[in-house]
């Protein structure tokens, strides 16, 4: 009897009961054909499949496992605020330890609240800084994504570039409102020309503008310094609330987020992911000024009764304190560019136009000559070829993101010896484009 793929077997059956058989559509698949890898376990930069396949996880949980997968401190940590509950709905002095630990690493987060994931915290962020100005419109840039809901649902990236037609501009998701997303400006991310126009003919009206301060939802894209300083003169000119959604970067490129890297204060910041330590947990927050206006002080309402889950709280905590020990970041940001120098080797070596980028603990790599600096840059790299290389290197047991539209990331578990295996597949992978 011929083996059955267990992961084939487990895709058909999720099928039936969920949904395109995955509870987030980049999981699919879809864009790169093929089978997803359903997970049975993971320990520090890898994880088994259905199959009991092992891999070396570069998306590792999209960001969160910077720590690397069931590191033993966490672990511990979780165990043991599980033994006493696993939630209260009521407060905790682990929620205060997390806030005092998160205001003192970002200073521009002077006042935070918790929420259970990154769309709550932008959607929640949102909502302050409309209620905070009395003003409806938001910019948002193309290809940054920045949660699924509605007002923000417009020329989205992430999983959504698989499925919307990004040149028009209109809601990427079938059930949000044509009227909702008025109330959204789309411009290219890295154009200063083209917010200095929107804000000379609307800046009164504009409530907020939310930035990926370094992309990872369209590959992994850098900001301008100019740009930057365009949207942090132009917010502040014409009393515009600037918010940074650090839900992927915070903590990942940085100790103390993007914002540390690019000397911009944000009005709001926006984080998640690795603050959670790979559980359910998020945040928002920023000048006492504006989180001042949301209840139960102010009349812009947002609750929750997961909130500040105790043992969240404790994967988040026990994470950030691993994280802010000496040469942490150093390590991690050095491992991250060792890979990369290596991938662009490796493609060179094979006459493969290939180019790469990095910060922190998250990386891009694009098959083109340059990096990208804007969606529409992204698009014309070599699609096919990422399908191609993804395929081949899942075949060597290495996991890249299933999409060419995703930044990577590693982890302090990937060592030099994860980083030769990696590499060394890529090295036979480039050999077969």
């Amino acid at each position: 009897m011929a083996n059955v793929d267990q992961n084939e077997a487990l895709f058909e059956r999720a099928q039936k009961t969920i949904p395109g058989g995955v509870n987030s559509p980049v999981r699919a698949f879809r864009q790169v054909g093929g089978t997803p890898r359903f997970v049975a376990k993971a320990k520090g930069p890898y994880f088994w499949d259905a199959n009991e396949k092992r891999y070396i996880d570069l998306i590792m949980s999209w960001g969160p496992m910077i720590v690397g997968h069931a590191n033993p401190e966490v672990v511990a940590a979780v165990q043991k605020a599980a033994e006493t509950s696993f939630s209260y709905g009521a407060p905790t002095e682990g929620e205060i330890e997390l806030a005092e630990r998160i205001c003192a690493l970002m200073p521009s987060v002077e006042q935070v609240r918790m929420v259970s994931s990154g769309t709550e915290a932008t959607m929640s962020a949102l909502r302050l800084a409309r209620g905070f100005t009395g003003r409806d419109l938001i910019i948002k840039f193309e290809g940054c994504y920045h949660g699924h809901a509605d007002s923000l649902l417009v020329k989205a990236g992430s999983g959504l570039l698989t499925f919307a037609d990004s040149t028009q501009n209109a809601p990427s998701s079938g059930g949000v409102p044509q009227d909702l997303v008025k109330h959204t400006l789309v411009l290219p991310y890295n154009d200063v020309a083209a917010i200095e126009e929107v804000f000379k003919k609307q800046g009164d009206q504009i409530a907020a503008v939310i930035i990926e301060p370094i992309a990872g939802n369209m590959n992994l894209i850098k900001p301008s310094k100019e740009f930057l300083t365009a949207i942090r003169s132009l917010t502040s000119k014409y009393g515009a609330v600037l918010i940074y959604d650090e839900v992927m970067t915070g903590f990942r490129v940085a100790l103390g987020g993007a914002q540390s890297l690019q000397g911009v204060t944000p009005d709001l910041t926006c984080l998640g992911k690795v603050m959670g330590g790979g559980m359910p947990m998020a945040a928002f927050g920023g000048k006492k000024e504006i989180m001042s206006k949301l209840a139960p002080l102010g009349n812009v309402y947002q609750a929750g009764t997961l909130s500040g889950n105790p043992v969240a709280v404790a994967a988040g905590l026990k994470t950030l304190e691993i994280i802010s020990r000496e040469g942490f970041y150093e390590c991690l940001t050095g491992q991250t560019e060792k890979l990369m120098a290596g991938l662009k080797a490796a493609a060179d070596r094979n006459n493969i136009p290939f180019a790469v980028d990095s910060e922190g603990g998250m990386f891009g790599f694009y098959f083109t000559n340059e990096v990208p600096t804007s969606f529409e840059a992204v698009t014309k790299s070599n699609i096919d070829a990422f399908k191609k290389f993804f395929h081949l290197m899942l075949d060597e047991g290495v996991y890249l993101a299933p999409s060419a539209y995703e930044a990577g990331f590693t982890s302090i578990a990937h060592d030099n010896a994860v980083l030769d295996e990696i590499i060394a597949a890529a090295e036979n992978s480039f050999k077969k484009l």
